[in-house]
């Protein structure tokens, strides 16, 4: 397990987050990375099993937030950036048990709250964030899915596409239409939706260029009762950009860990594989290369971090001499580390040579793997234009 004194040599964490990232690597070292190239193989049991394993070490409950409770952003990050190194297979099954809870933990009523959250804390259920559509990636506002009140029950007809989890997850977060509002956008309300509900049903499994359990799935008349309503109606939209805004930046270290392993990868093949008559790494231009990789990474992780710490403590970012807002820290990690980490393992690849371009090889799996990271959670151009508003705000 290659050493790493980041989270020693920065003074964004505590000691016991300090001890937590440690503990994490070991296990993941020891657990994670003996099946991580097989990703592509795991059937919906293996995935179930998964998440399993990480409720049965206790990380789940670092993901699914509380109510009352501090979210620990910071922890959430040193665990995604140490199973990300790994596998992305075991991230995602880690933070979507967050991401498919956050708006539960926030706002739905107690009963329906404590019983998905703590389902979903320890395993026993698999969660789903379902927001995005055929016609509404980015434009939450453009939104088709419906949900009309009838009675003690809510209706809901329409299809979400690009669902993590679609097809193996117990219960989703829905968000659809309950009106229109004075200004013509959408009303939006989120439910929690069983995937045991007669009328529910999942059209398609999608298969993307990495290993990702994500599908499309449909409503058809389906009635989820009016308590399974998470917040009043109309703060649908409210809960989806909390959520996104509270994950944001985890998004970024998982990133930098998929860049921090194609570096480490790059750093041995460069010290053993001799061309000329010397090693790789004792060429200027391969010495150029690692020298721009490590310092996007660091510059990667520093604004990571910086946006978790930024959150956990609760200070505004003027009491600390910074200019940025939350928002902005956030998205700035979230823009900056996925693009960098896209440009490390390209890199990674390119010093590799043939040998990197080989299927299954772990530089190859991570060429695949971090391509999505641009994209979910609001994409790089999102991202700018977030930056940009809160920049144009002070």
């Amino acid at each position: 397990m290659p050493s790493d004194s980041f989270n020693t040599d920065t003074p964004f964490f505590m000691d016991a987050q300090r001890r937590l990232a440690a503990s994490v690597a070991s296990f993941v070292w020891r657990e994670i990375e003996p099946h991580a190239a097989a990703a592509e193989e795991a059937t919906d049991e293996d995935y179930r099993a998964l998440v399993a394993l990480l409720a049965e070490v206790d990380l789940l409950r670092y993901g699914v937030a509380r109510p009352g409770a501090a979210f620990d952003l910071r922890s959430l990050c040193l665990i995604r950036e140490e199973l990300a190194y790994s596998s992305a297979l075991a991230d995602l099954a880690f933070v979507m048990q967050g991401l498919g809870t956050y708006a539960i933990s926030q706002a739905a009523p107690e009963h329906v709250r404590e019983f998905w959250l703590e389902r979903a804390a320890t395993g026993k259920a698999v969660a789903a964030f379902a927001l995005t559509e055929p016609e509404a990636g980015s434009d939450v506002s453009a939104i088709q899915t419906t949900a009309r009140r009838e009675g003690d029950a809510y209706v809901l007809d329409g299809r979400k596409r690009f669902i993590s989890n679609a097809g193996i997850a117990d219960f989703y977060t829905v968000f659809a239409r309950t009106g229109t509002r004075a200004d013509g956008r959408a009303e939006i309300s989120a439910f929690v939706v069983g995937a045991r509900m007669p009328g529910f049903s999942v059209r398609e499994r999608t298969r993307l260029i990495a290993a990702h359990p994500i599908g499309e799935i449909e409503f058809t008349s389906l009635r989820v009762p009016a308590e399974n309503i998470v917040g009043a109606e109309g703060e649908g939209f409210r809960l989806a950009m909390q959520t996104m805004n509270t994950f944001r930046a985890s998004v970024g270290a998982a990133a930098c860990g998929m860049a921090r392993r194609a570096l480490d990868e790059t750093l041995a093949y460069a010290q053993r594989r001799h061309q000329f008559g010397v090693p790789l790494a004792a060429h200027q231009l391969i010495q150029a290369k690692l020298a721009d990789m490590v310092t996007a990474l660091d510059a990667a992780r520093l604004l990571v971090y910086r946006a978790a710490h930024l959150h956990d403590t609760g200070i505004a970012a003027e009491a600390v001499g910074l200019t940025a807002s939350l928002t902005r820290a956030a998205s700035e990690a979230k823009l900056f580390a996925t693009e960098a980490a896209s440009r490390i393992i390209d890199e990674a690849v390119q010093i590799h040579g043939g040998t990197g371009l080989i299927h299954g090889h772990t530089v190859e799996r991570l060429y695949r793997d971090i391509r999505a990271l641009r994209i979910y959670e609001g994409t790089s151009e999102i991202q700018r234009l977030v930056i940009a508003r809160e920049l144009l705000k002070e």
